[in-house]
């Protein structure tokens, strides 16, 4: 996000506009925690992690007179178009402002990359890169030791970065929330891979699928093997922002300071076949991201 913050500032600036920065998000757009940005204030800002304008969530916004406020507070400083950087919630924010009259464009950041009508979302990148670099390390003593580990990774309802980390780190079991999994048959490949002659099995499952504890203890219990569970955590949504996160961020966030100048309103930015388009913000709080199916199944068949 602070990729996308420094972008939109910069291009903002360029363009000769005049920049606000709204803090702790929602909430702080009803208290008036607004303050101007100039070049200086996104400064040595893009390889980090998080975001220098802080987030929170605010359940007031979500009532009308919530976002009078809001508006009351952007009037008053003659703020005439908004940046709606983040996920579901935030994009839900961002409609609202559109329909109150705010020209307002949103781009799309979550790691769980699961908003409709963008291939990839702000920091999914990073956040695959995150638990690919643990899955290396965590392989490393697992050959060693002769273990099989279960990494439990984000995603209460998506299971992007399961799968995505899970395809990359060569895991043998892939545990999503969206496909049904068979554990008799995960701890069936687990021993049939150390008759062959494995040295270790690694399993990814999305905290929306099942607990790791829960898959460890089971996979102990029925095979009688060594079973460790690592549980990445919010690990993941920290770090600074891989290369392809930064070059995305940017685009993005440049792309919708272009939209607005146009006088555009009620879109997000969405990546589709490979460049940056739009999507109404209607339809994409209305859809439904599915996941790739065939990459489920190219990593089943990897994993043999």
């Amino acid at each position: 996000m602070n990729v996308a913050i420094r972008a939109a500032v910069r291009k903002a600036l360029y363009h000769e506009l005049e920049v606000y920065g709204v803090f702790q998000g929602f909430a702080g757009l009803i208290e008036g925690d607004i303050s101007p940005l100039d070049t200086h204030s996104v400064a040595d800002i893009i390889h980090r992690g998080g975001t220098i304008l802080r987030t929170a969530r605010s359940e007031e916004f979500k009532t009308p007179a919530g976002r009078e406020k809001a508006l009351q507070q952007l009037a008053r400083r003659g703020i005439e178009g908004m940046l709606v950087i983040g996920g579901d919630g935030s994009f839900h924010g961002a409609r609202e402002l559109a329909r109150s009259g705010i020209k307002t464009i949103g781009i799309p950041a979550t790691i769980d990359n699961d908003l409709y009508g963008s291939d990839y979302t702000i920091g999914f990148d990073t956040a695959v890169n995150t638990a690919i670099e643990a899955i290396n390390k965590i392989r490393d003593t697992a050959a060693s030791h002769e273990r099989t580990y279960v990494v439990e990774v984000m995603g209460r309802h998506s299971g992007q970065i399961a799968l995505w980390a899970g395809l990359a780190g060569g895991a043998e079991s892939i545990l999503i929330p969206e496909i049904k999994f068979d554990l008799e048959r995960v701890c069936e490949r687990i021993v049939s891979g150390f008759k062959r002659g494995k040295s270790h099995s690694i399993i990814v499952v999305a905290e929306g699928a099942a607990r790791g504890e829960d898959i460890g203890s089971y996979i102990r219990k029925k095979t009688g093997l060594e079973t460790r569970v690592m549980v990445l955590g919010h690990i993941q949504r920290g770090g600074s922002p891989t290369a392809f996160d930064r070059v995305l961020s940017s685009q993005m966030a440049a792309y919708a300071v272009d939209l607005l100048r146009e006088g555009k309103t009620g879109l997000g930015v969405v990546v589709q076949e490979g460049g940056l388009t739009t999507m109404g913000l209607e339809e994409i709080l209305a859809g439904e991201k599915t996941l790739d199916v065939d990459l489920y199944q190219l990593a089943d068949i990897l994993a043999m």
